[in-house]
């Protein structure tokens, strides 16, 4: 216990710090992300909408945002094998027992769950005849919207507390079969609404709703968040980052969420020679 207790400690550090570092001064990390002047036009085919969601970042937030939905921009690449890889042993699991929604968490931020939650649910909706629902459940670093150059009027937040209805907050990703819940605004109080009766109807209705659910939750250690949303769905994925995660760090998470649920580790920012971004 004392182990989980030290993770979470330096976790809960590092959380505050990265918040106080990419907030702007006196909002104390707590600010509602600039509203896009155009919706992106639905001419446009989608993998260009995408590069130009991140034309006006730097150079590095650019080949970031394109990491986390490379399934998209190069689906025959490498890194999209790799997450081919990772729902055909999905699938694998699902043949002997149910499997529809599915949480994507790490143990601390910047580890890489909303890039494997992007890039799985992505070539999940490559599926023939299988329609796929991404929901961001990060309600205070919501990063799924934007990386796929989406502009939702409402949100998950809205959704809950009864402000918009599910039809209203989802938004259809280009011709895949894949549509996104994700966040409009942070609300002051996301573990509670993750917690509340409306989250546990809502993944209830998506499930009955989609073939597949992916939730890209918060980082694990530092936040209740992640273990509330996992034991709402049927399984989960823990991403783990080569020379980065350290294994205590690891351990406490499978501590803390249910193991019972958990369909794998996966392995993120591994070099590989056959892949432009040393990532898979």
């Amino acid at each position: 216990m004392a182990k989980v207790y030290d993770a979470m400690r330096r976790a809960e550090e590092e959380r505050r710090r990265l918040a106080s570092l990419s907030a702007p001064p006196g909002t104390d990390g707590l600010w509602e992300e600039p509203e896009a002047s155009m919706a992106p036009s639905k001419s446009i085919p989608l993998w260009r909408r995408m590069l130009q969601a991140g034309s006006n970042r730097s150079e590095d937030g650019a080949n970031d945002m394109n990491k986390r939905r490379i399934s998209l921009l190069q689906p025959d690449s490498f890194v999209a094998e790799q997450f081919r890889t990772l729902r055909g042993r999905i699938d694998s699991v699902a043949a002997h027992r149910p499997i529809t929604s599915i949480a994507v968490s790490s143990a601390n931020s910047n580890e890489g769950k909303s890039t494997a939650s992007i890039n799985l649910a992505a070539v999940t909706a490559m599926s023939l005849g299988r329609k796929v629902l991404l929901v961001d459940c990060d309600l205070r670093r919501a990063r799924v919207h934007s990386s796929l150059g989406l502009n939702p009027e409402s949100g998950i937040a809205e959704v809950l507390l009864g402000q918009a209805s599910l039809d209203e907050a989802i938004v259809k990703v280009g011709d895949l079969n894949l549509e996104v819940l994700g966040v409009r605004q942070a609300p002051p109080n996301p573990s509670e609404l993750l917690a509340s009766s409306q989250m546990r109807e809502l993944v209830a209705e998506v499930s009955s709703r989609y073939d597949r659910v992916i939730l890209d939750t918060p980082a694990t250690l530092g936040l209740p968040d992640s273990k509330i949303v996992s034991e709402l769905c049927d399984g989960l994925v823990v991403v783990v980052r080569a020379g980065v995660t350290p294994r205590e760090d690891l351990h406490a998470t499978l501590d803390i969420l249910d193991s019972q649920r958990l369909l794998g580790v996966v392995l993120n920012g591994v070099e590989a020679s056959r892949d432009q971004y040393g990532y898979y």
